[in-house]
């Protein structure tokens, strides 16, 4: 009956130890861009990969998302650009709705969102219309591009 007894107890502490290191191996967690009314560095860059292994309507994306965007207030203009040696996708779900930008003629191949921005949080996805995962940039800017 002891034996049975410390069975069970050492079973009980097996599950909960492995229970407790699964926490710490953990996604990292999604780096944050908060954003008052203007930018610290205009452009702001930042890097990471592209692509992942959950196929949807905007290319192949990561399950968690690439970036979040926390904007304090409204922004009248905020331009977000993506570069990649693939085929980069964009997807971008906030307050403003649910959006996806493909790569096309005349993006060049960098997949662009711009415009007027409500406050709120932004998940950004940056995916890949391959199957492949390439390092990206993302430049983040209030200042309009010039006309072409």
């Amino acid at each position: 009956m002891k034996t049975l007894r410390l069975f069970k107890i050492a079973s009980v502490a097996f599950t909960m130890g492995l229970l407790l290191n699964q926490s710490s191996f953990a996604a990292t967690p999604v780096p944050v861009i908060q954003i008052n009314s203007t930018l610290k560095t205009d452009p702001l860059i930042v890097n990471g990969k592209s692509g992942g292994g959950k196929k949807s309507d905007c290319g192949n994306i990561n399950t968690t998302p690439s970036q979040i965007i926390q904007l304090a207030e409204p922004l009248s203009y905020l331009r977000l650009t993506v570069e990649t040696n693939g085929q980069p996708t964009l997807l971008i779900d906030g307050p403003g709705g649910r959006f996806c930008i493909l790569v096309d003629n005349l993006s060049g191949g960098k997949p662009e969102f711009s415009g007027f921005w409500p406050a709120g949080q932004y998940s950004v996805y940056v995916g890949e219309s391959s199957q492949q995962q390439y390092p990206y940039t993302i430049s983040i800017s209030q200042q309009k591009q010039a006309l072409k």
